[in-house]
Parts: structure tokens; C-alpha cells; sequence
């Protein structure tokens, strides 16, 4: 259910899409996620307070905004309620390191959502094998941080915002959900190599319908360079068939 009167993007400063979800303690916690961005600003203590139900939620509202325009975080970027400059801090958890942009007046956070994810404990940080195999496949990636193209073949992480290079994993998520939600069992079965086949094969089939949707135009044939490729949208989409 969306709410009103939605906080601006501490990035690009539009208007966040403000959602409410359910709360551990019955209530309702008000999240504004900023699609475009990829990243979600919570005020203190909102990322405790989802229930399980509410990370369901949110992993429906992600998959049906993968394919939106997405844009890299700004260089500064801004607490919503008092405009100081948002302080870049690393947070370790199990599942990896990650990012994270607090107010120095501490009136929030703002998360990228695959910074959200490593701590809730569904992304894991890909193995030097699974980004050498990416590499030779799909050179170019988007940091899942701050949104910069990175070239694999050159880069071990980041060189924007130093984040890890992280995966939305299925079976990271089963793992993670196991116990209070219905995550099927097949995904125990993705393997290294299969799932960078799976993050490939994904990636063709969205360009294959970019093509089509070029022919439909009239402009079949194109000098247009692809877009580097999302690992997190992709992720994405592989959960989202586990939570139907």
C-alpha cells in the first residue's frame, strides 16, 4: 500500500515512493525507496522493525520495478530531514560487508537495496571464480552499491564506492527465509557455474525483447551499445520465481 507525503531522495532528490509493511511488533513501518537510485532511506531503527512478511513485500516491489531507468548515486548525497551530508560507512554482518550512508544528526540511513539485502543476510559476495567466469562472458557490470558500470576484467571491486561485488542468490535467499517463509527447494540446486550460465542466459533474453522491441520501431538495425549488465535486477528476478 503506498503512502502520501513521500521523502525526497537523499541522491537525485525526487520524490521516494513511500510504502507501508508490516511490523514485528503488529504495527506498520513507512519505508521511501527511490526506484531510480535503487536505494531506500529508513529513519532509526525502521530496518529492524520489518516482519518477515514486509521482506516478502519488498522483494515484490523489486521485481516489478527491475527493469525501471536506473541511475548512479550522486557523489554527495544528502539526509532528507536536515540536508547535512550523508557519512559513507562500511557495516559487517555473515553474508558480507556493505555499505551504508548515515546521518551525522542521526536521523536515518540510506541503503542501497542490495546493502539491505547483505544485511538481512540474502546477498552473498561472489568468489573470485564466479566474477572471473561473469568476466569472461559479460564484461561490464553495475556496482550493486552505487549503480557506476565496472569492467570485471579490470576491477576486483568498485572503484566508485570500494563496495564487494554481491549477488541476490537464490539459494542465499532460501537460507535466509528458512523458517517463516515458503522459498522453494529447487534453489539449493544453483551452482557456481550454473548460475552464472542462468545470469547470462537472463541477460540475453532482456536483450533479445530490447531487439524486438527495436524491430517493432522500424530500427532493427542499431549502433546502440547494450547496458552493462545488472547483476541485481537479474538476482531479482530468479527470487521472485521462488517467493511466487
Amino acid at each position: 500500500m503506498a503512502a502520501s507525503n513521500p521523502t525526497n531522495c537523499p541522491s537525485c532528490r525526487a520524490a521516494m515512493a513511500a510504502h507501508v509493511l508490516s511490523s514485528v511488533n503488529g504495527g506498520t513501518v513507512e519505508l521511501d525507496l527511490c526506484y531510480p537510485c535503487q536505494g531506500i532511506w529508513f529513519d532509526p531503527q525502521e530496518n529492524l522493525k520489518l516482519a518477515p512478511a514486509a521482506v516478502a513485500e519488498l522483494f515484490r516491489l523489486l521485481h516489478e520495478h527491475r527493469d525501471d531507468a536506473r541511475q548512479p548515486l550522486a557523489p554527495q548525497i544528502h539526509c532528507p530531514r536536515c540536508r547535512d551530508s550523508l557519512t559513507q560507512g562500511f557495516d559487517v554482518v555473515r553474508s558480507g560487508r556493505y555499505v551504508t550512508y548515515r546521518c551525522p544528526n542521526r536521523h536515518g540511513r540510506f541503503s542501497a537495496f542490495s546493502s539491505f539485502m547483505i544485511e538481512k543476510g540474502f546477498v552473498r559476495l561472489l568468489t573470485q571464480p564466479e566474477i572471473d567466469d561473469i568476466a569472461r562472458r559479460v564484461a561490464v557490470i553495475h556496482c550493486s552499491s552505487c549503480g557506476a558500470p565496472v569492467d570485471l576484467r579490470k576491477d576486483s571491486a568498485c572503484p566508485y564506492c570500494r563496495a564487494a561485488f554481491s549477488l541476490l542468490d537464490p539459494k542465499a535467499v532460501e537460507q535466509a527465509l528458512q523458517g517463516y517463509a515458503n522459498a522453494s527447494k529447487s534453489a539449493a540446486s544453483i551452482k557456481v557455474p550454473e548460475l552464472a550460465d542462468a545470469l547470462v542466459m537472463l541477460e540475453r533474453d532482456r536483450q533479445r525483447t530490447l531487439r524486438d522491441q527495436r524491430a517493432s520501431r522500424g530500427s532493427l538495425f542499431t549502433t546502440e551499445v547494450g547496458p552493462a549488465l545488472d547483476l541485481w535486477a537479474l538476482g531479482v528476478s530468479m527470487v521472485a520465481n521462488i517467493l511466487d
